[in-house]
Formats: C-alpha cells, sequence, structure tokens
C-alpha cells in the first residue's frame, strides 16, 4: 500500500518533531517545513523556508510538485509568540505576528492546494485562548489566534466543496520551546512596560499559574495521528485545557473586567496603604 504524504510545517519545534517521529514511524511520508536552517529528525524530507516569504514557499511547492503528486494532508505547527501591550507595542511586531500566525497559514494553503484533492485534510493549530475572551497583554497572540480559527472554519466551508477536510488543534501549554518562549516574552514585557510595570508583575503570577500545568509534545501527536486516521474527522480537537481559564470565561463580560482589574491593582493599593 502506497505511503501518504504528509506536509508538516513547524517540523523542527516540540509539537513539530514528536508529531514527525511518531508518523514516520506509522508508515507515513513526512515532508517538513520549518525556519531552522537543518532538521534532525530521521526520515524527514526537509525544506528550509521562512513562511512569510511567498517565493520560498512556491519554490518548495515546485520542488515537491517534481516528486510526488498528492498531499494526503497539511499540519499547521508553525507560529510564534508575543505578549506586549496593545498600546505600547510596536508596528512591526504587530505585524510580525500576524504576517507569521495567520498569513503563513494562508501562502501555505494557497500554494499547496494544486497537490490536494477529495479525501485531503488540513489541520491547523489554534490555541486553547482562540474561542476564549482575550487577557490583558495577551491580546495580541488571542487575536491572530480567533482570526485563524475565523479563517479555518471559512476554508472549511469551501473547500468542503471540493472534498478536502479542514479541522483545527485547539492545545493549551504544550512543554516545548514555545512555552519556554512565552516565559521570556513575559519576563520582557514586564521590563520593557512604561505604563504597567506594577500589573505586570501581578499578571506574571496569574499567567505562571497557567502554564504550570502543561502537558508533553507526544500528546499533541497522538491527537494528530488520530485526526490522520478517522474517516471522518471532527472539526475541532482539543487538549490539556485549563480549567481556570475556561470557568473565567464563563462569567459576564463586565464581570471578567473587574476581576482583572482587581486581581491586577490589588498589589497596587497595598503597596499605597503602606
Amino acid at each position: 500500500m502506497e505511503k501518504k504524504n504528509i506536509l508538516l510545517v513547524g517540523v523542527c519545534g516540540g509539537m513539530g518533531q514528536a508529531t514527525a517521529e511518531m508518523l514516520i514511524r506509522n508508515g507515513y511520508n513526512v515532508w517538513g517545513i520549518d525556519y531552522c536552517p537543518t532538521c534532525d529528525i530521521d526520515g524527514v524530507k526537509y525544506f528550509q523556508a521562512d513562511i512569510t516569504n511567498t517565493k520560498q514557499i512556491e519554490n518548495i511547492f515546485a520542488e515537491i510538485s517534481k516528486k510526488i503528486t498528492h498531499i494526503y494532508a497539511i499540519i499547521h505547527l508553525a507560529g510564534i509568540y508575543l505578549m506586549d501591550s496593545l498600546v505600547e507595542m510596536s508596528e512591526e511586531r504587530f505585524a510580525r505576528i500576524f504576517d507569521i500566525n495567520v498569513f503563513g497559514i494562508y501562502r501555505i494553503n494557497k500554494i499547496f492546494l494544486p497537490l490536494l484533492s477529495k479525501g485531503s485534510r488540513i489541520l491547523i493549530t489554534s490555541s486553547e485562548v482562540a474561542p476564549l475572551d482575550p487577557l490583558p497583554f495577551n491580546g495580541i497572540y488571542s487575536v491572530t489566534k480567533s482570526t485563524i480559527e475565523k479563517y479555518a472554519y471559512s476554508l472549511r466551508m469551501e473547500l468542503n466543496l471540493l472534498g478536502i477536510d479542514v479541522s483545527i488543534l485547539r492545545p493549551g501549554a504544550i512543554k516545548t520551546k514555545l512555552l519556554n518562549n512565552s516565559t521570556s516574552e513575559l519576563d520582557n514585557f514586564c521590563q520593557n512596560t512604561e505604563i504597567y510595570k506594577k500589573t505586570s508583575k501581578e499578571f506574571k503570577k496569574i499567567v505562571n499559574n497557567i502554564e504550570a500545568k502543561n502537558v508533553a509534545p507526544e500528546k499533541v501527536a497522538i491527537k494528530i495521528e488520530k485526526f490522520l486516521s478517522v474517516k471522518k474527522p471532527k472539526y475541532v480537537y482539543k487538549i490539556n485545557r485549563n480549567k481556570l481559564l475556561l470557568i473565567f470565561n464563563a462569567l459576564p463580560d463586565r464581570l471578567q473586567v473587574w476581576l482583572i482589574k482587581k486581581l491586577l491593582l490589588k498589589k497596587t493599593k497595598n503597596n499605597t496603604n503602606h
């Protein structure tokens, strides 16, 4: 039986590597794309590229098209995490996260569509925060992920007409480099913000509590393998959702805003009283 071809975008990350290794063990052909100069995963047919560069993606498509005529699935695991104040962050940073997290997915799907056919499928990685109301300072990341979800749903409606399935993956905190980047971004924000010096420290405690409950990337790989193997994939796959975030999001919007203000300003009031 001919091996199925998988295009794995973000193959060098923690989730990407765990997924690639599992898929190769299970008999898939994995074609990987990532920003890293090299890929050390045995069996991956690797292409280095910046997914913000359309020409590079087109060149990779041309190379892959010479070797295969069909891709069974595109798995999107690439993305970046930024934490910043919406009124302090530079326009360059604002545009960059959209260019990678949103436009990168759009470019890959548009360019590689000719290799997809009836029975193919696409999995787009979102986040557990995507369907939730954004938190302060995490807003820019949440906005890109919620944008991805609207894009994915619309794409699902369109590609369904061609017999191609589109699903999304909503992971919570996963023990990968992205989680480490989240910590670094939070530290940098606390250090560099001018407007929110005091409140950022309280927010850091909340984030650290949420991200402490993380799971191994191999669990994501198991979800993805299931998405690939079932006859009719679900639209949404969830893993390690944080219960505190779900409970908080269930509250009325005005109460959420009030609670955040209470939590983040309590230290400031205590210091004032002293």
